[in-house]
């Protein structure tokens, strides 16, 4: 039991490790945003991978590509990180940062619903994540692990997603990380709205090729 929970574990936290549109979007937030709305991301992208764990566990999400409602999510995932891309591209520059006053303002319930709003969309529209959680409790099924043990994997990786999110957004909204950076944030805002959109295209492209969907 305890390789099989190494070897889960293991999987999840390098998938974690891989740099995607939450990753993007927590660091964006947390540079220009402060530490408060970056948690609120974190919060929502937690909630989104809870939900596509506990579908996955109780066996309520097929593992099917090309299932009408997995494509239905691949597009919406597509044209979400598209939108997001473009977003950062042209806001580039437009949040002056001050490292000193950051974060310690509460932001506006609007501000925080948006924050929390914008992470649980990007955690629900982002194909990869259902496609994988799916996959990992589907060879859990087959292997006839118990339910209680199911419940431990679920947690930690629901407790890791979480954490690790907070640990990123924590560490890039520090502020002599903010002071190192202000002056290059513009670029780091574009360069992170064009991988959003490199992104989206990817999702695109396996919809065009669904050949390529095992490469995405």
């Amino acid at each position: 039991m305890l390789q099989q929970f190494l070897l889960v574990a293991g999987a999840h936290f390098l998938a974690l490790l891989s740099p995607g549109p939450d990753f993007f979007l927590i660091l964006r937030y947390a540079m220009a945003r402060g530490r408060g709305p970056a948690a609120l991301v974190s919060l929502g992208i937690g909630l989104a991978n809870a939900l596509f764990i506990l579908l996955a566990m109780g066996g309520l999400m097929a593992l099917d590509a090309e299932a009408d409602a997995f494509i239905a999510v691949q597009w919406a995932g597509a044209a979400f990180l598209l939108f997001m891309g473009l977003q950062f591209i042209r806001q580039a520059g437009e949040t002056r940062l001050d490292a000193a006053t950051l974060g310690e303002t509460a932001a506006p319930s609007s501000a925080a619903a948006g924050a929390l709003l914008a992470g649980l969309a990007s955690g629900l529209l982002n194909p990869k994540n259902a496609l994988f959680y799916a996959s990992l409790f589907a060879v859990l099924h087959a292997r006839d692990t118990p339910a209680g043990l199911q419940g431990l994997y679920a947690a930690w990786m629901i407790a890791a997603v979480l954490g690790w999110d907070l640990l990123v957004g924590h560490l890039a909204g520090h502020p002599r990380l903010i002071r190192r950076f202000g002056h290059g944030l513009r670029h780091i805002e574009r360069l992170a709205g064009a991988l959003l959109i490199l992104l989206g295209l990817g999702i695109v492209a396996t919809r065009l090729d669904p050949g390529l969907l095992a490469f995405a």
